[in-house]
């Protein structure tokens, strides 16, 4: 059964300046915050802001025109599917004795790949997928319509895990952390062939439906596996959810464990070094902002983020979660709205504990 919705909450009961509401609505008006689809946000759970917008959408790069948005429309997650994938899913499997450990070989997981018995090979394991450190090459730098990027050559072949695993070695594993979908790819196929079941059909049992998600939809491609790295649809109230999940510690609302929390802090501990200040776990980027009305000092983070602008933010240490769905699909700064609504409307508007 669906869960309870989340509550609703005035900004000014749980420490936001009162006008919250009023500020991101000239955002949107200057045109300071553009190309937003939904916007939704949450602290101690109660959701103090709510908006959503008509723009032109996209479905795993299928035109859908315009669509006005609202509670119940479904969205591409894009990226921010590996979060849920390697982050939560691998977490849970792994707690239920489903798949092997971070610490196993993939030539052990993936036999049949030939590649995987070549010596410079040898030392690549599944943590290395879980935090793209895996060494291989691959480059997502071009547009996602572009056959030659990494991801969407995957797609296109005849046998995604051997087109990951086949790639050339550039780094040894575990030293330099590079993006990208191939490493999810692999921690999606763990879990299928761990469990048993199709990645969708187990985030449905083990995720979705304890958490009351009862709608989402998962694209897959021309081989009928769902894609792990970017196809995953949920609504935005679907995706707070999870962000809720992280601020509980791995719990539902009423208290069930869905994540132990000793595999969840793992996910959401610094693994690889993106940039100065900017670190990637397992499946979570992972960095600190300033809360200036809690003295100061900065305020670690937890974000998943998606091509086009889709964002979940998570700060464990103010409660406050904030999920974001935009249409910036492949625009280079698809990153800024995201961004100013995290900063100068979620953050610089806190004005209590």
């Amino acid at each position: 059964m669906p869960a309870s919705p989340l509550p609703t909450a005035a900004p000014a009961a749980v420490g936001f300046r009162p006008d919250l509401v009023e500020r991101f609505d000239a955002g949107v008006r200057s045109g300071l915050l553009r190309d937003l689809h939904a916007v939704v946000i949450a602290r101690h759970g109660r959701i103090v802001l709510e908006r959503f917008f008509e723009g032109t959408d996209e479905a795993w790069g299928r035109p859908l025109g315009t669509v006005a948005h609202g509670p119940e429309t479904l969205h591409d997650l894009r990226s921010v599917t590996k979060s849920i994938v390697s982050g939560l899913l691998y977490g849970i499997a792994l707690a239920r004795g489903l798949v092997p450990p971070p610490e196993t070989p993939l030539a052990a997981v993936f036999p049949e790949v030939a590649a995987l018995a070549e010596p410079d090979r040898a030392g690549l394991k599944i943590v290395h997928a879980l935090t793209m450190t895996l060494g291989l090459a691959w480059d997502e730098s071009l547009p996602y319509t572009d056959p030659r990027n990494s991801e969407i050559a995957m797609e296109a072949a005849a046998d995604r895990l051997a087109f990951v695993l086949s790639q050339p070695v550039v780094h040894p594993p575990g030293t330099q952390w590079t993006y990208g979908g191939g490493a999810t790819a692999l921690i999606g196929a763990i879990i299928a062939r761990g469990t048993g079941r199709s990645l969708q059909d187990f985030a449905r049992e083990a995720l979705f439906q304890p958490l009351g998600i009862d709608r989402f939809e998962w694209h897959a491609g021309h081989d009928g596996v769902v894609s792990a790295a970017s196809g995953l649809r949920l609504t935005a109230r679907g995706l707070l959810r999870l962000g809720e999940l992280l601020l509980a510690r791995g719990r539902a609302s009423d208290g069930t464990e869905i994540v132990p929390e000793d595999l969840l802090q793992a996910a959401i501990a610094p693994a690889a070094t993106v940039e100065p200040g900017f670190d990637y776990g397992r499946g979570w980027f992972l960095a600190a902002s300033p809360v200036p009305a809690l003295g100061g000092g900065d305020r670690r983070w937890v974000g998943g983020f998606g091509n086009g602008g889709q964002r979940l933010f998570v700060m464990p240490e103010t409660g406050i979660s904030c999920a974001i769905f935009s249409g910036a699909y492949n625009a280079p700064d698809d990153w800024v709205t995201p961004t100013r609504v995290w900063r100068e409307i979620v953050l610089s508007n806190l004005v209590a504990a």
